[in-house]
């Protein structure tokens, strides 16, 4: 063998050495760990043994505990029963009373809620509400103090029902400022302040004015009282407290009505306003016209300003003429004058006929809108369908107050266009008849 074979034989078993030294010091140092651990593990076992005997010794004291209680509990059961029925003897028919008194008290709680003598007199409700719910909470029974004022609050009530008083407080506006004002309470119907009417909210305690105000005649009651020095007047009130009256001044205004008719409803409107201001034209001309004709009449001279003058000018005109010469002259300008007494008479006639038939679109008209809500939202919402409904109502409605006074007034100016006309063919008959008689004259 040479040397370097040697050699590296000699390092190869060195390296084996080291080797077989590494692994026993490493077995040596996992044998340590694990000692540590199985050590570590015994201790924990330990430590849960014991929780788990104190978790025991705990449950059964609690279960005795509960057995305990539980058998308390069921002792107290029978000795509130007993207690009870005691107490119902003893009560007699005070239970009964009491009982009533709990029921009066949540009653006047409710109408003390939503009286406008609250507004006056604010919290009287909330010890009435303590009451009942300590009456019907608990076995606690009412004081006299405490049936002494429930019987006061209620004659308060009562007496304040008959009064008409003024007191200051907060008043919202509609505008939304909250001002300070003297306020009219009328028992418990109505609260006014500055000429107008005032609400109570019950929910929140407060006073405001209606947004929207009754009618004229209501308005002026509220200042007579608001002026009055205790003498009676007439004064509107809504004896709900507010109901009705929350529901009257809903109700639409006239100018509302008329929106709701829609464009149709605006086009009747103006068609009817061009056959009323023809109308009165026509009549002013024609009362005009009818005087100056019988002036003439009376009048030997004639003149060119009224027709019947113009009527007896042709007379004057043609004097030597024969009967039926004259007779065609006469009425040639009588017919001259017919379209100057019956101007406009055709249009406001035309306009009597058309203005239903328009109402009647309108009709159409809001009843489709009416059907296309259902369709779209069913009728499930009334709401949905009034807009068309009122619609059709109004339109109706507008057609006919176009409709019958444009008529009645054709008709009139109708005959009086006519009466002046007989008058001119009576005279010019009374002319023919003269000139005939004339010329019979002459000829025999």
């Amino acid at each position: 063998m040479s040397g370097g074979a040697f050699a590296q034989e000699n390092e190869r078993a060195i390296d084996l050495d080291a080797l077989l030294k590494q692994l026993e010091e490493g077995k040596f140092s996992q044998s340590q760990q694990n000692q540590a651990r199985e050590q570590d593990f015994i201790a924990q076992r330990s430590e849960q043994d014991r929780i788990l005997r104190e978790t025991l010794e705990r449950r059964d004291a609690l279960l005795q505990e509960s057995e305990r209680l539980e058998t308390n509990f069921e002792e107290n059961e029978f000795k509130l029963a007993d207690l009870n029925g005691a107490l119902d003897n003893r009560l007699g028919s005070l239970k009964e009373l009491f009982g009533v008194l709990q029921q009066v008290a949540g009653d006047t709680k409710n109408k003390f809620y939503n009286s406008v003598i609250s507004a006056q007199i604010p919290d009287r409700s909330d010890f009435l509400d303590k009451m009942a719910q300590s009456m019907g909470s608990s076995s606690k029974l009412a004081s006299i103090e405490e049936i002494e004022r429930v019987w006061f609050e209620l004659q308060r009530e009562m007496t304040e029902s008959g009064k008409v008083t003024k007191f200051t407080t907060n008043v919202v506006e509609a505008g939304g400022e909250n001002v300070t004002k003297e306020v009219t309470r009328v028992g418990p119907f109505a609260l006014v302040a500055d000429g107008k009417y005032l609400q109570f909210n019950g929910v929140t305690g407060t006073v405001s004015e209606l947004i929207r105000q009754p009618a004229d005649r209501f308005m002026e009651s509220i200042s007579a009282l608001e002026a009055s020095n205790g003498e009676v007047i007439r004064f509107g009130l809504d004896p709900t407290g507010g109901s009705i009256l929350g529901l009257l001044v809903q109700a639409p205004s006239l100018k509302e009505r008329v929106e709701q008719g829609g464009l149709v409803g605006y086009i009747i409107l103006i068609v009817g306003a061009v056959g009323l201001l023809l109308a009165i034209e026509r009549l002013i001309s024609l009362s005009v016209i009818r005087a100056k004709v019988n002036k003439q009449l009376k009048s030997s001279e004639f003149k060119s300003t009224n027709p019947l003058g113009r009527i007896m000018q042709v007379r004057d005109k043609y004097p030597h003429a024969d009967t039926e010469s004259l007779e065609l002259h006469l009425t040639e300008a009588i017919l001259g004058e017919v379209p100057k007494l019956s101007r406009f008479l055709t249009i406001i006639k035309i306009i009597s006929v058309v203005a239903p038939l328009m109402g009647l679109l309108g009709t159409v008209t809001g009843m489709i809108n009416t059907f296309q809500a259902i369709t779209l939202f069913g009728t499930g919402d009334p709401k949905l369908m009034a807009g068309g409904i009122s619609q059709a109502l109004v339109t109706t409605v507008l057609g006919l107050v176009v409709a019958i006074p444009t008529t009645l007034l054709y008709a009139m100016l109708n005959t009086r266009s006519k009466n002046i006309v007989y008058i001119l063919q009576e005279q010019a008959s009374g002319v023919i008849a003269e000139r005939a008689e004339k010329t019979q004259a002459n000829a025999s």
